[in-house]
């Protein structure tokens, strides 16, 4: 079992930064890739970022150049720097780790409002 705690979240307005963090513990071993997906009010959950274990990065169209991925081994954490925020951003933020096997972990969720 892989237990992820986020946090960072919070209220920001256009053009603003946040950094999310992300600590993973139990069978952190395991872990095949972390990354970021965010859910907006009224739609599905999709991808913004994730970073496998060889070190590939993959972002989303909608936040490649303004958001960026990181992790620190040492502290088991991943963060999401997020510059330039812009309303279309809001929605609830989640950790994503996934295991060698393919099962995936969820933390649950942090808030992030862009205000116009």
């Amino acid at each position: 079992q892989v237990h992820l705690v986020e946090s960072g979240g919070g209220s920001v307005q256009s053009g603003g930064s946040l950094t999310l963090s992300c600590k993973a513990s139990g069978t952190i071993f395991n872990i095949h890739n972390m990354g970021w997906y965010r859910q907006p009010p009224g739609n599905q959950r999709e991808l913004v970022a994730v970073q496998i274990s060889d070190g590939t990065i993959h972002y989303s169209n909608d936040v490649k150049g303004r958001f960026t991925i990181s992790k620190d081994n040492a502290k088991n954490t991943v963060y999401l720097q997020m510059d330039n925020l812009q309303p279309e951003d809001t929605a609830v933020y989640y950790c994503n780790a996934d295991s060698t096997s393919g099962d995936p972990y969820w933390g649950q969720g942090t808030q992030v409002t862009v205000s116009s």
